[in-house]
């Protein structure tokens, strides 16, 4: 004889199926084309998401909304799968992001326009870069070439800053929030004269995340000056428009952020030379003036002259000593990584690349 089968009230079968759905799908990413999208009452969002097939309903907040939409737009959204109390089945959409050329470009423009028509982007609203620049804050991956681009220009063209890293992921659904944190992080420290956001080149839906509504906005408020390096030259995105300075690559970056000791050498030698001709002229129309006073002023120019080599002999050392190769030949060693038991730090010494686990770490 069949065993009787349970008795659900419709409420208590929409709460199991629901209960269901969250077991199976914790969250789901879906790709789709926009239909019927609508905003109802200022802050409730409604569209559909097809594809040639099929179609389901689609639910958000607006002020999830970070990219605007349009029918027609092929989106990707990480949502969770519900069944209405009016029995209907949706998604209630947590994040969204354009995918394909056309979208983004839609999107793009869009967005382009209504952060101008605020005055997001206005020329009299960006700051200088600092100088000296002796404290920079970075965020990207660690892991991406990019990152390692930029490091290797800073520290061949001057070396001996102290650079902050936040690391982030650089694409992706979650990129967007994990870039204004360590943005919000940076500003609340107030440890740091600039913040470099970078990233290598990509595609242009690796790149849709640095189009991110609230990502631009974190960056037009930044208290600290911020410079962007996305991409290759010919990307532009909306976070460059929003920045304080924008460079052109995170090899660029790196090279706007600092000086480059083999021209700041050349410079000062350049300087010498110049105070040597002017010491000669000097000394030529004394000659045709006064004589008598050729021995006090050539003492007094020398005496600069002497002056002014030593300075320039002490900033060299200076110089020689900020070399990273010199320290590492001195014993030193350089880490790369978050230290923290367990993890893989990257150590470099004069002559080696070394891969260690952190085991122990304690306070000095």
């Amino acid at each position: 004889m069949d065993e009787p089968m349970q008795v659900y009230s419709v409420s208590d079968f929409q709460a199991v199926c629901n209960q269901i759905m969250e077991t199976a799908f914790s969250g789901v990413i879906v790709e789709g084309e926009v239909a019927s999208f609508k905003v109802n009452q200022g802050k409730f969002v409604f569209f559909d998401l097809k594809d040639e097939q099929s179609s389901v309903g689609c639910f958000m907040m607006k002020f999830a909304l970070r990219f605007p939409l349009e029918d027609g737009m092929k989106i990707r959204v990480r949502a969770v799968p519900k069944l209405t109390n009016w029995g209907k089945f949706s998604l209630t959409v947590q994040a969204i992001m354009p995918v394909g050329e056309g979208s983004l470009k839609k999107s793009f423009e869009l967005l382009k326009k209504k952060l101008t028509e605020e005055g997001l982007f206005a020329p009299e609203k960006k700051r200088p870069l600092p100088e000296p620049i002796t404290k920079i804050g970075v965020i990207s991956s660690t892991q991406a070439a990019g990152y390692a681009d930029f490091c290797k220009i800073l520290n061949e063209r001057w070396g001996g800053l102290e650079v902050q890293v936040a690391h982030t992921q650089v694409q992706g659904m979650t990129a967007a929030d994990q870039i204004i944190k360590a943005l919000a992080y940076f500003n609340e420290r107030s440890e740091v004269q600039v913040i470099a956001l970078i990233r290598g080149g990509g595609s242009a839906d690796d790149l849709a995340v640095f189009n991110d509504e609230a990502l631009v906005r974190a960056i037009a408020a930044s208290k600290i000056p911020v410079i962007t390096g996305i991409g290759h030259e010919v990307d532009e995105s909306l976070c460059d428009l929003a920045a304080d300075v924008v460079a052109s690559t995170p090899s660029n970056a790196a090279q706007m952020l600092t000086r480059d000791r083999r021209e700041t050498i050349a410079g000062m030698r350049d300087d010498v030379k110049r105070i040597n001709n002017l010491f000669n002229t000097k000394v030529d129309e004394l000659l045709r003036i006064n004589r008598d006073e050729i021995a006090r002023v050539g003492h007094d120019i020398v005496v600069k002259i002497t002056t002014v080599e030593n300075e320039i002999a002490a900033q060299c050392k200076i110089l020689e000593q900020l070399n990273p190769d010199k320290v590492l030949e001195r014993g030193y060693a350089l880490m790369r990584g978050d230290t923290k038991v367990g993890s893989v730090v990257e150590i470099t010494t004069f002559k080696q690349e070394i891969e260690a686990k952190v085991t122990k770490v304690k306070e000095r």
